[in-house]
């Protein structure tokens, strides 16, 4: 369902396959032209890669035959992904730096994520990260095969004859002042003169349009295009590339040491861009003869270069390269110069070490265009404190875009509301916020250092709109969330996930609040939570006219109810009218009750109720199908239903096939369905394994 165009997906897994080895396109005689270079066909429709293992596709993106296959990646890829990551050696550390110079400095890259590095080698981590800032070495640290960046090199000559402009400027003003009475003797004609000579040199306005194209099969050149009657820019705005198609005679150089040859075609005509799509799809359904005769063509043939990319395709990059010299390296952030960054980091199942912790933080503490950050499994620990004290610092800044923070873990080095009550102190400009965890540390009484009171400090107004906390099996006591809850009156999500009542009257204290404090509040969710004895609370929170989302996931609702409680629950949803999603997975609801849920849809109804998920609810085909004609029933009734979204993930409905898929079929009349293949003789090993 997150596929909304195929045509990418296909070109994007084709050029991943192609770039990593997994399919050879020399083997397949529809492909297998010599004019055709399958990676830089496909380019353009590449918005994300990942890079794996030893990197061995960073080292074929940066090789001198596949220069316009980045040039087109840096305008269309936006995520760039590694992950199973294993040390290298140094030349391929310099074709890693060239990569993320070019997509990420002077490219459209707005994401990095690493994932499953189990033994991180330090500098090629830090040296990930460090690019993925914004914080460099140009010069000779950047050399494109001997020569400086062409990107760099034309925004330094861009400056400096701004700069050159600039002091003309000031010494002519200067001159003029100087000469006090002198110069009011003279004629004005005499003084206009003066300062358009002064204005007639050569100006040269920061870089607008560059338009990048191939002079020569080693370095790249970019030409600058400068609109007429636009005001100057700051060296910190905008470039705009575009690669101009160029028609060409030469034969490429091969992708991945292979022969790469174009899609055949008939003499005179040249496919569109996107055709190896076409030509997979549609045009290779077609008799093979037809076809053979259709797309043959002489073997010396000169064709047009069909796979250049196009100038519709603008490749954007902030300026801020200065000329430096030095050897390429893990720098002192003093010593590097800014360029464009990331706005968005994830590090997953990555172990950081204090020092890289330190790291990061100072990293983190000038990254003005970050706006989440991801840490997932990364063993913080109590250095989870020096990560705050970064993003601190970076709060403070004026240019600050910083909004989400995610951090997950195995264990808690504290309590997490004393966590959740720290980071807000440190950010209030938050506006989601996810604290999840699986267990306590067993060293208990451990507490960031330099932070011994973080739970007693006073939490800011904050702008916080999403919480989710999973606790690592903590109780929850209202009186902890109350400074958060006070402080974020915006609040519109909160998830609380794993949390342990310690009372009765726990829950209902906790709900109070949240309606005096969070008058926002759109979507709630409990997962795995007992309320199997709150009963009352559960019908509290259903007919709340504030709420549009209600999710109940895995707390065992029916574990201990009687019918009146369904019966409850089903005429409290009929009379609220503001309610539009309620998911209910994991609850035992079994056929029955299934069943009984669809008279929230009778004729006397004035529910909203738009989507529900009944998964892992030990549904069987039978009962989905009595569902079904009750819904059916009320359908026509009714004329019109607003239900229109019904989730069935991990159900028993492999029991009876022929009865599931009529029910099934059924169902899509009424409402889109979601389901899965799921096999129900694992449910009670499932189960007893969550117990």
């Amino acid at each position: 369902q997150s596929i909304t165009c195929w045509r990418k997906k296909f070109l994007e897994t084709f050029f991943s396959n192609v770039l990593h080895g997994v399919l050879d396109v020399s083997s397949d005689w529809r492909l297998n032209d010599r004019h055709f270079s399958p990676l830089l066909h496909s380019s353009p429709h590449v918005s994300q890669l990942t890079l794996c293992n030893m990197l061995q596709g960073a080292v074929e993106l940066t090789a001198e035959h596949n220069h316009r296959v980045l040039e087109n990646l840096a305008g269309s890829l936006r995520i760039l992904k590694f992950q199973h990551l294993l040390s290298c050696d140094q030349s391929i550390r310099r074709s890693l730096v060239l990569l993320l110079h070019r997509l990420i400095h002077h490219g459209s890259v707005s994401q990095v994520s690493m994932y499953s590095w189990p033994v991180p080698d330090t500098v090629l981590l830090v040296l990930i990260l460090t690019m993925s800032a914004g914080l460099w070495r140009s010069g000779n640290a950047l050399a494109y095969h001997g020569s400086p960046c062409a990107l760099c090199r034309e925004e330094d000559k861009g400056q400096s004859q701004e700069s050159a402009q600039e002091g003309a400027e000031r010494g002519c003003n200067a001159e003029q002042e100087g000469s006090g009475g002198e110069s009011q003797k003279r004629s004005p004609n005499e003084a206009d003169a003066r300062m358009n000579s002064v204005l007639s040199g050569p100006r040269s306005p920061p870089l607008q349009n560059l338009a990048c194209e191939e002079t020569s099969s080693k370095v790249p050149s970019c030409h600058t295009s400068i609109q007429g009657g636009s005001p100057p820019h700051s060296s910190s705005e905008q470039l705009s590339c575009h690669p101009i198609p160029r028609k060409t005679r030469r034969r490429l150089k091969p992708a991945m040491g292979r022969k790469r040859r174009c899609l055949r075609r008939s003499r005179g005509h040249y496919a569109d861009p996107e055709d190896l799509y076409d030509f997979v799809f549609t045009v290779a359904r077609e008799d093979n003869s037809g076809l053979q005769d259709k797309t043959k063509t002489t073997e010396g043939e000169n064709t047009e270069n069909w796979t250049s990319s196009s100038p519709g395709s603008p490749y954007t990059g902030h300026a801020g390269c200065k000329k430096k010299g030095g050897p390429a390296g893990i720098l002192p952030l003093k010593a590097a110069h800014r360029f464009r960054s990331v706005s968005t980091l994830e590090l997953s199942s990555i172990p950081l070490t204090a020092e890289t912790c330190r790291t990061l933080s100072n990293l983190l503490s000038s990254w003005v265009s970050l706006e989440s950050l991801v840490l997932s499994y990364n063993g913080l620990n109590a250095n989870i404190s020096c990560i705050l004290s970064g993003l601190r610092a970076l709060s403070r800044h004026p240019e600050c875009r910083f909004r989400a923070l995610r951090v997950s873990d195995m264990f808690s080095h504290m309590p997490c509301m004393e966590l959740v009550c720290c980071i807000l102190s440190a950010l209030p400009q938050l506006h989601t916020l996810s604290v999840s965890f699986d267990l306590k540390n067993q060293l208990e009484g451990s507490r960031p250092e330099g932070n011994p009171s973080c739970s007693e400090a006073e939490i800011p107004e904050s702008c916080l709109e999403v919480l989710e906390i999973r606790f690592p099996r903590e109780p929850l006591h209202a009186v902890f969330l109350l400074p958060v809850l006070k402080a974020s009156k915006c609040l519109q999500q909160l998830s609380l996930d794993s949390a342990t009542l310690p009372c009765p009257q726990e829950l209902g204290l906790l709900l109070g609040l949240l309606k005096e404090c969070t008058p926002n509040l759109k979507k709630l969710s409990f997962h795995d939570v007992n309320l199997a004895e709150h009963q009352k609370e559960v019908l509290f929170l259903l007919q709340d006219p504030g709420l549009q989302e209600i999710t109940f996931s895995f707390c065992r609702l029916f574990e201990s109810s009687t019918a009146e409680f369904l019966s409850e629950i089903i005429n409290t949803v009929k009379r609220n009218s503001s309610l539009k999603s309620l998911k209910l997975p994991g609850n035992r609801l079994g056929n029955h009750r299934l069943v009984a849920l669809a008279d929230i849809f009778s004729e006397d109804s004035s529910s909203s109720l738009c989507q529900l998920d009944v998964s892992s609810n030990c549904i069987k085909p039978d009962g989905l199908l009595e569902f079904t004609k009750k819904l059916e029933g009320h359908l026509q009734q009714r004329g019109q239903l607003p239900f229109t979204h019904l989730c069935l993930f991990q159900n028993w409905l492999d029991q009876d096939a022929e009865t599931a898929q009529e029910a099934l079929r059924r169902l899509r009349a009424v409402c889109s369905v979601v389901n899965d293949a799921w096999d129900s003789s694992q449910a009670l090993a499932d189960y007893i394994s969550v117990m």
